[in-house]
């Protein structure tokens, strides 16, 4: 257990890839913050689980992530019932899937917010903690779509390849205190995120479920299979590992090779 007496702060993680980062960080000894979405009673049997299987506190904060202070406030939580912000992953993101021209803007401005802008500031609040610890790792769930384009996704594009700049940036910033930042770009996941666009993307391109799953999701990934939340939280788990300290500004690709073509 070799994240015994760190923190990891994971937004949107009541399902889906969150999820999976809470369990493998559990599954080492980490105290864990969940964040997110969904029945009180499955969430808290999910905390149960994970204070179980680490030995440590879990915790679940239902903090909106398009509130700045409420993010703030998460973060200052977390420290203050764990003793320290150690980890931190910003997962936590929406879809819409419509032509620039028929894309509402308020779905345009939730996709930024909760994609991009609360990762900002989550790192905002969490730097400062990992500086005087001497110790961080901050990941962020980037996408495909933070290094390539598809049509009908202007927004969600555009707040992927901004997340992949903001992690760069960081990275720099605290390049000698001993946090590292990076992202990892996952292809087509099989997750309550990808399964709640099918019905968009079949309206906006005129297909049957089966087209969009065949043609459109898995056509990109050469390997014709959708990656796992457990193949992303894998990779996650070893960027918190020393041997991965030398790993920062990156965005790992784990894409069943993609953006490979």
């Amino acid at each position: 257990m070799f994240l015994k007496g760190k923190t990891a702060v994971i937004t949107g993680s009541t399902s889906g890839i969150g999820l999976a980062y809470a369990r493998a960080f559990a599954a080492e000894g980490a105290s864990v913050v969940i964040n997110g979405f969904g029945d009180a009673a499955a969430i808290e049997t999910t905390r149960g689980e994970l204070a179980a299987a680490s030995g440590a506190a879990a915790l679940y904060d239902a903090a909106d992530m398009t509130q700045p202070d409420a993010i703030a406030a998460m973060i200052e939580r977390a420290a203050r019932e764990t003793g320290s912000v150690d980890i931190l992953v910003n997962n936590a993101g929406v879809q819409h899937v419509a032509p620039i021209d028929q894309f509402p803007d308020d779905k345009m401005l939730a996709i930024v917010q909760i994609n991009l802008l609360s990762a900002w500031y989550a790192m905002k609040a969490a730097v400062p903690h990992m500086k005087v610890a001497g110790w961080g790792r901050i990941i962020s769930t980037a996408s495909a779509h933070s290094l390539v384009a598809s049509p009908n996704k202007s927004a969600y594009v555009m707040a992927k390849h901004g997340l992949a700049g903001l992690t760069k940036t960081v990275a720099l910033e605290v390049a000698q205190a001993g946090v590292t930042v990076n992202c990892i770009s996952p292809g087509y996941v099989w997750t309550p995120l990808v399964e709640a666009q099918i019905p968009d993307t079949m309206a906006a391109r005129g297909l049957t479920r089966e087209q969009v799953m065949n043609d459109v999701l898995l056509a990109a990934q050469p390997t014709k299979a959708f990656v796992t939340p457990e193949q992303v939280a894998a990779l996650a788990l070893f960027l918190c590992r020393d041997e991965a300290k030398a790993i920062t500004g990156a965005n790992l690709s784990v894409d069943g090779g993609w953006t490979a073509m």
